[in-house]
């Protein structure tokens, strides 16, 4: 009778909080998490976003308060032009980011035989592109050119 045993199943659970640090995601999995974080970020950024557009289109007196705002930071001081500076950075990562990351989620999708080597090189791909033109945006921005 012991012969007809059966050996117990694996049980595969969530991963805990603490196994975060120890647990490698494909980088296919990165690239997907990394799409969904900046597409949190410009939802949160929203307001600064909007403000954006509302003071560089109103009148010539805004725009300039506006690139002002860049270079000398808030009319009181309280917050220096290299703060907006970085967080105009991190707009243009997540926008450039999450652009591509769609490119990508929507050629999935449209072809139906997408194999792991083929998520791995294009999320190499995502990464790179979205990667190297914020750094070219991140360099005009920060006027290296």
């Amino acid at each position: 009778m012991a012969d007809n045993a059966k050996t117990p199943r694996p049980v595969y659970r969530n991963i805990h909080i603490t196994d975060i640090v120890r647990y490698r995601l494909p980088l296919a999995g990165i690239v997907s998490i990394l799409h969904r974080i900046s597409g949190a970020l410009m939802f949160l950024l929203m307001p600064f976003i909007i403000w954006m557009f509302d003071a560089s289109v109103t009148s010539e007196i805004s725009y300039e308060s506006f690139t002002s705002v860049f270079t000398v930071g808030c009319a009181d001081g309280a917050v220096p032009g290299w703060f907006f500076k970085l967080v105009a950075l991190a707009l243009i990562w997540a926008y450039l980011h999450h652009f591509c990351a769609g490119i990508r989620h929507l050629l999935m999708e449209v072809s139906h035989s997408y194999t792991k080597q083929a998520g791995k090189s294009t999320a190499v791909a995502t990464l790179a592109i979205s990667l190297g033109l914020t750094v070219v945006l991140g360099a005009k921005l920060f006027g290296l050119f």
